[in-house]
């Protein structure tokens, strides 16, 4: 509406300005109407001054050009016609919502992050249930998250089907038991064929249960049981399928060496073994057959208190393509162990040798002679290795990472041998109380490096690490 002027007369309209122009009131009772477009600020700019009495205010059969609606000048009233203005573009949804960017933003998120910011809106949501999303990761869900507990104190099975709308392939179940599985199996929609990996912990599954887990659910490859005390070998035998290609057993009180023999036995596709028994002994090892041999890469044995050089005999004989290897915790393996180990697997690319106390410079020498493609050695808490076998190692133009926790005989001289080792990208001393902040410094040498471990380190202090900072900006050094 206009504005009545000082001798209340009204006030001719305002003219044309980056993109705001202002119409005269109709008669049809509408009101003043307005077309913006141009940056908020305009919008509420005071008027002009009355223009000259020559120029007849716009009208509405006045057009407008292309360029006032972009917020460019307006062509003059009475001036040369503009082309006819085309329909107005289709609109844009606002960038909080254009599922085009929320694809490629999504990305930048950790899996936490994602659960939360999938409750912000549906749209969102409906962008981040896409399986592209949460491929490889696998939910954790406790016994007493698959329930709700009704008004009358009945319990009733969770919904799943935002689990399936994100295409989960594996699950971790805590604590739960054979009725839990069941529950879990018919309420699942993708249990039977779409989940690939399944991992039990701290359950009460028994040799029934785990039956029919296997039988049902047909689509399981990697299986994972920890911390489950009710099961037997019994129960191995009648439910391993040839199917498995990943098995992880740890913690299970009832698993020895019979469970080796149903593995050998009932698992010829097995490519991968994880085993932490403090029962199983060396005839254990000697049950794994040439299937085996042709199909597993990786072996590791944790904690396996019985075995000894024997059972690795028994290991590189059946297993000969291993690319794998932990005898993490297996504090009766000796040097002689190694040796048998370097000679035989010549296809490793990871050794762990963690926790065997046993172990000394010899079982290096061996190492770094003969594995010529290992990329990963584990020597945490192996108090017997010196500069001696760090010198050693020096040799090794493909080795990656090495971890030497708590080691506690390393002294600066041995790290100076590793300065010529341009290959390493991650290296620990975590632990290592011998080292200095002199020895320490030299490692700005390994440009190349990646991740440095130097957490419980007493020669780590804060100047070396702001002098880390600097001479090795790309890499993570963890205190």
């Amino acid at each position: 509406m206009s504005s009545p002027g000082v001798n209340g007369d009204p006030k001719p309209p305002c003219l044309p300005r980056n993109g705001l122009v202002k119409l005269p009131g109709q008669p049809n009772g509408l009101g003043a109407a307005s077309i913006t477009k141009g940056t908020p600020a305009v919008k509420n700019r005071p008027c002009q001054p009355p223009p000259p009495p020559t120029l007849p205010p716009p009208s509405l059969a006045t057009p407008l050009s292309r360029a006032a609606l972009a917020g460019g000048p307006c062509s003059p009233a009475g001036g040369p016609a503009s082309a006819p203005v085309p329909g107005p573009p289709a609109e844009r949804p606002p960038l909080a919502t254009d599922e085009k960017i929320l694809n490629g933003l999504f990305w930048y998120f950790s899996a936490c992050e994602k659960c939360v910011l999938a409750q912000v809106c549906k749209a969102w949501r409906r962008v981040l249930y896409q399986p592209k999303f949460w491929a490889g990761l696998m939910p954790v869900l406790h016994a007493k998250e698959l329930y709700n507990v009704l008004p009358g104190g009945e319990k009733e099975f969770v919904n799943l089907q935002g689990f399936a709308a994100r295409g989960f392939e594996g699950f971790c179940l805590v604590g739960v038991s054979d009725l839990d599985i069941c529950e879990f199996i018919d309420n699942y929609a993708l249990s039977k064929k779409g989940v690939k990996a399944m991992s039990l912990k701290r359950s009460t599954i028994t040799d029934a249960g785990l039956e029919v887990m296997l039988e049902q659910m047909q689509g399981v490859v990697r299986l994972e049981l920890s911390g489950c005390n009710d099961f037997t070998e019994a129960g191995l035998w009648s439910s391993l399928s040839a199917r498995i290609t990943s098995l992880s057993v740890s913690d299970c009180i009832n698993v020895a060496d019979d469970a080796i023999a149903a593995i050998s036995q009932l698992l010829p596709n097995l490519a991968e073994l994880s085993l932490q028994a403090y029962h199983v002994t060396d005839t254990a090892l000697a049950y794994f057959t040439a299937r085996q041999g042709h199909s597993t890469h990786t072996l590791r044995l944790l904690s396996c208190w019985e075995i000894t050089n024997h059972g690795v005999v028994n290991v590189v004989h059946s297993l000969p393509n291993l690319t794998s290897l932990s005898l993490s915790g297996c504090s009766k393996v000796t040097d002689d162990g190694v040796e048998l180990v370097a000679e035989n697997l010549r296809k490793l690319r990871s050794l762990d040798l963690s926790w065997c106390p046993r172990i000394t410079d010899m079982a290096l020498e061996y190492v770094a002679c003969d594995l010529h493609r290992l990329e990963e050695l584990v020597l945490d808490r192996c108090v017997r290795i010196t500069d001696t076998g760090l010198s050693y190692l020096s040799t090794m133009s493909s080795l990656r990472s090495l971890y030497l926790r708590w080691c506690c005989q390393v002294q600066d001289f041995g790290l100076k041998h590793l300065l010529a080792m341009r290959s390493l990208r991650l290296l620990s001393l975590a632990g290592c109380p011998l080292l200095t902040t002199t020895g320490l410094s030299g490692l700005v040498q390994l440009q190349e490096l990646e991740e440095l471990e130097l957490t419980n380190c007493p020669g780590a202090t804060p100047e070396l690490f702001k002098y880390f900072s600097q001479h090795l900006p790309r890499c993570l050094v963890i205190e």
